[in-house]
C-alpha cells in the first residue's frame, strides 16, 4: 500500500509533466495559433486509455482526450497494428479523435520491460488542414471530406524515426506547410519530453508504485465528486438552448439527474444532425458536459477518469451531439461545444441557485482568412473573446474567452508580421453587456484590412440572431454583428459565412456581450455611474434601464 504522501507527490508530478509537455509544445511551435494563442493540450493516460493527469489547457481538447485515445487503441487493435517502443501515432479523424480535423492528435505508448503501461498524448489546432477554405472551417461544408485531410491513426514515428512519407502526405494537403511541419515536430518533441519525465518518475518510485498511485488518484476523484453531490438537492433538472443554422434554430435539450451517488446527463431529445458543420461528435459532447459539471460543482475537483465513474453521459446517435459519419463537424467542436456547456449550466442553475452565471457570449467567434500573397500561401485562424455572463456577486468579465476555449489573445503585431492584414480597431462594445444587478461583460469589436489582392474569409460564430440569456432577473446581452466594409458599402455577414475579399476590404467582427445577473434595479448606483464614466454603458441605458438620474 502506497502511503498518502507518496500518492500526492506522484499525482502532482504527473500533472506537472503534462504542463511541461505543453510548455515544450508551445515553445517549439511555428504557427501563431499554437505558439502565441496556446491552442493545444496535453495529457497522460493509462494503458486502456483512462486519463490520469492533464495540464490546464483547452477544455474541449482535454475532455475529449480519453475518448480519442480509447478509440485509437480500439482502431489499432481492429486493424492489427502493433505498437513498438518509440512509435508515435498521428490522427485527426473526428469520429475517432473526438474533436474536428484541425485538431491533430498524437499518441505515444509508454513501455516498461516490453509492455505498454500507458500513453502520453497531445492535441493541437493546426491553422489549416486543407479543405474548401483557408483555415479549413467552412460554414457551407456538407460532408466531412470537404473540411480537410482526414487522417486515421497512422505511425508518423516508427521506433524513434520520423516517417517522412507520412509527414509529406500531410504537408502536401495543407496551405501553409511551414507552419504544419514545425507544429507537428513540436508535438513530437512534447511527447518525447513527457515520456522522458515519466521514466524518471518510474526510476525513482518504481512502476508498481506509480500505477498504484495513479489508480488511488482516480478513486479519490470519484469519492471527492460523490461527497460534493451530497451538498446538491437530488432531482431531475432540464434545459434547452439553440444553435443558429441558416434560417433554422436547432435545439440542444438536456436532462440532468442528480442523486447522492451519481449524475446522469441525457441528451437523447436533442435535434437531429444536419448537413452543415455544427454537429458535435461524441467526444465534444463529453468534453463540454464534464467541463460544465466540474465548473459548477467544484472547479478544484481533480480531473481524471474517476470523474466518469460518477458521471454518465447519454446521447442518441444521429443527433446534433452525436452525429453519424460523414456529417461535417468543424464548427461543432468550437461552437456547439459552447452551447452544450451552457445548456448544462442552465439546467444546474436551479439546484445550484446562486452559483451559476448568466450566459456568456456563447461563441468562440472563429475567424479564418487566407489566400496567395506574393507567390506564397498564407492563412491565419483566431478566436475572439466576448462578454462573460454576470455572476452572483460580480459583474461578468469584459472581452474574454469563456467556457470551452482557454486560448490567449493573438497579438496584433504577430498577425501583421505573418499575414498581409492591417488591424484598424480593437475595442470593447459599449452597451453590449446584459443589464443586471451584476452586469454582463462587454463584447469586442475587432477589425482588420486586407492588404493582399485577394483573400477568402470564413467565419463561424453564434448568437447573431439570439442573445445571451440573463439569469435571476438579469437581461439579455447584445447579440453579435459581423460585416465587411467595401468602398463605403457594408456587406452584412451571417453567423456562418464565407466570402472572397479584395484589397482594401475591412472585416468587422462584433462579438456578443454576456447576459446580466439579477434585477437591474438592484444595481449599486455608484457602479452604474462608474460604467457610464468608463463608456461601458450609454446615458440612455443608465436612465431607462437602471433609473439613474443624470
Amino acid at each position: 500500500m502506497v502511503d498518502p504522501v507518496t500518492v500526492e507527490v506522484i499525482r502532482s508530478s504527473s500533472s506537472y509533466i503534462a504542463e511541461e509537455m505543453g510548455i515544450v509544445l508551445r515553445n517549439a511551435a511555428y504557427s501563431p495559433n499554437i505558439r502565441d494563442r496556446m491552442d493545444h493540450s496535453c495529457a497522460i493516460l493509462l494503458e486502456d486509455g483512462e486519463m490520469i493527469a492533464q495540464a490546464e489547457h483547452i477544455p474541449v481538447h482535454l475532455g475529449s482526450m480519453a475518448v480519442g485515445v480509447k478509440n485509437t487503441i480500439d482502431y489499432l487493435q481492429r486493424s492489427s497494428i502493433e505498437l513498438e517502443e518509440g512509435d508515435i501515432i498521428v490522427l485527426n479523424d473526428p469520429y475517432i479523435a473526438g474533436t474536428h480535423l484541425n485538431d491533430v492528435t498524437m499518441v505515444k505508448p509508454l513501455f516498461h520491460r516490453g509492455e505498454v503501461f500507458g500513453y502520453v498524448a497531445n492535441k493541437a489546432h493546426h491553422v489549416d488542414i486543407g479543405g474548401m477554405v483557408p483555415g479549413s472551417i467552412s460554414g457551407s461544408a456538407k460532408e466531412l471530406i470537404q473540411e480537410g485531410l482526414v487522417l486515421p491513426p497512422l505511425k508518423i514515428v516508427r521506433r524513434g524515426q520520423l516517417d517522412i512519407s507520412v509527414l509529406n502526405l500531410i504537408l502536401s494537403n495543407v496551405r501553409v506547410p511551414r507552419y504544419t511541419r514545425g507544429d507537428l515536430k513540436a508535438q513530437i518533441a512534447a511527447l518525447n519530453v513527457g515520456e522522458r519525465r515519466l521514466r524518471e518518475l518510474i526510476d525513482k518510485y518504481g512502476l508498481e508504485t506509480v500505477i498504484e498511485a495513479w489508480n488511488r488518484t482516480i478513486d479519490y476523484t470519484a469519492n471527492y465528486l460523490r461527497e460534493k453531490l451530497k451538498e446538491v438537492p437530488p432531482g431531475l433538472y432540464s434545459a434547452e438552448d439553440y444553435m443558429e443554422a441558416d434560417d433554422r434554430l436547432l435545439a440542444i435539450r438536456v436532462r440532468v439527474q442528480l442523486s447522492r451517488e451519481s449524475i446522469r446527463v441525457d441528451f437523447t431529445e436533442t435535434d437531429e444532425q444536419v448537413d452543415i458543420p455544427i454537429n458535435a461528435v461524441y467526444g465534444v459532447t463529453v468534453a463540454a458536459t464534464s467541463y460544465a459539471i466540474k465548473a459548477a460543482l467544484d472547479p478544484d475537483l481533480p480531473m481524471n477518469y474517476g470523474f466518469f465513474k460518477v458521471v454518465r453521459i447519454e446521447t442518441r446517435e444521429g443527433t446534433l451531439v452525436h452525429p453519424k459519419k460523414p456529417a461535417p463537424v468543424a464548427a461543432g467542436n468550437v461552437e456547439t461545444s459552447q452551447r452544450i456547456a451552457e445548456t448544462v449550466l442552465k439546467a444546474l442553475s436551479e439546484p445550484l441557485k446562486g452559483r451559476i452565471p448568466a450566459a456568456s457570449h456563447g461563441s468562440m467567434n472563429n475567424v479564418m482568412v487566407g489566400g496567395i500573397h506574393e507567390g506564397r500561401s498564407w492563412a491565419f485562424y483566431e478566436t475572439i473573446g466576448g462578454g462573460m455572463g454576470g455572476r452572483p456577486g460580480k459583474d461578468g468579465v469584459d472581452g474574454v474567452h469563456t467556457h470551452m476555449t482557454n486560448t490567449m489573445n493573438t497579438p496584433i503585431e504577430v498577425i501583421e508580421r505573418e499575414c498581409p492584414v492591417l488591424f484598424v480597431e480593437y475595442s470593447l462594445r459599449d452597451d453590449s453587456g446584459g443589464p443586471g444587478q451584476f452586469r454582463g461583460g462587454l463584447g469586442i469589436t475587432r477589425a482588420f484590412k486586407i492588404l493582399s489582392d485577394r483573400a477568402v474569409l470564413s467565419i463561424a460564430t453564434e448568437r447573431v440572431k439570439l442573445r445571451p440569456w440573463g439569469l435571476e432577473g438579469g437581461l439579455e446581452g447584445k447579440s453579435g454583428f459581423h460585416y465587411v466594409e467595401r468602398n463605403g458599402e457594408r456587406i452584412v455577414l451571417g453567423a456562418k459565412a464565407t466570402m472572397e475579399l479584395m484589397k482594401g476590404d475591412v472585416v468587422y467582427i462584433n462579438t456578443p456581450g454576456g447576459g446580466g445577473y439579477g434585477d437591474p434595479k438592484l444595481r449599486d448606483p455608484s457602479l452604474v455611474k462608474e460604467d457610464l464614466l468608463d463608456g461601458k454603458i450609454s446615458g440612455e441605458t443608465a436612465r431607462k434601464v437602471y433609473g439613474l438620474t443624470i
